[in-house]
């Protein structure tokens, strides 16, 4: 069974997406969710689903405390699921290739420091792209620069607002992370 960690910053529906898909899983399970934010909807959902969970300060992110509890965990994936720090270089280092993240955009473009949630959105409607979509790469040290595992696209030409295509992409979002994540562990992709 290869355990998976969870960052997420606020209300959590990627990440509730992906402790209920594993949950009936024989590969693979949901073992913590840390979260930056101690009024993080995502910790009421770990709660719900009995999962152990952790809220930390930026310094401890930043100073090894949140290294030295996940390797109590022995994550064989890391998955940050709408989290919203630069992640630190020392767990990048501990865990090559297994830190990962969900982008709301067709990456490279709307990528980078200060392009998330609705700001991503509202880019993409200004620009009057014809599409967006999501990327699932893994994380470097540079916002959203990681290699691409995972992209797939939407049509967004009759959305008017940013809540529209938040929306559009969002369903991509729960529809797909949860199954890359299960094909990155089994070793199928």
């Amino acid at each position: 069974m290869k355990n998976i960690v969870l960052f997420a910053s606020g209300g959590g529906s990627n990440a509730e997406q992906i402790m209920r898909y594993f949950l009936q899983s024989n590969a693979a399970k949901v073992v913590l969710v840390l979260t930056n934010n101690t009024n993080a909807g995502v910790l009421q959902k770990a709660a719900h689903y009995n999962i152990p969970k952790l809220a930390f300060t930026k310094d401890e992110l930043n100073n090894g405390f949140v290294l030295r509890h996940l390797q109590a965990f022995n994550p064989s994936l890391i998955v940050l699921a709408g989290f919203l720090l630069k992640f630190p270089a020392d767990i990048i280092a501990a865990y090559p290739g297994r830190v990962i993240n969900i982008h709301p955009a067709l990456l490279p473009a709307y990528g980078g420091k200060g392009m998330y949630g609705i700001h991503v959105h509202r880019a993409v409607l200004e620009n009057k792209e014809r599409e967006s979509g999501i990327t699932i790469h893994y994380v470097n040290d540079n916002y959203d620069e990681g290699n691409i595992i995972f992209q797939q696209a939407v049509a967004i030409e009759e959305c008017l607002t940013a809540e529209e295509v938040a929306l559009k992409v969002l369903a991509l979002e729960h529809e797909h992370f949860p199954v890359v994540i299960e094909q990155l562990v089994n070793g199928t992709m």
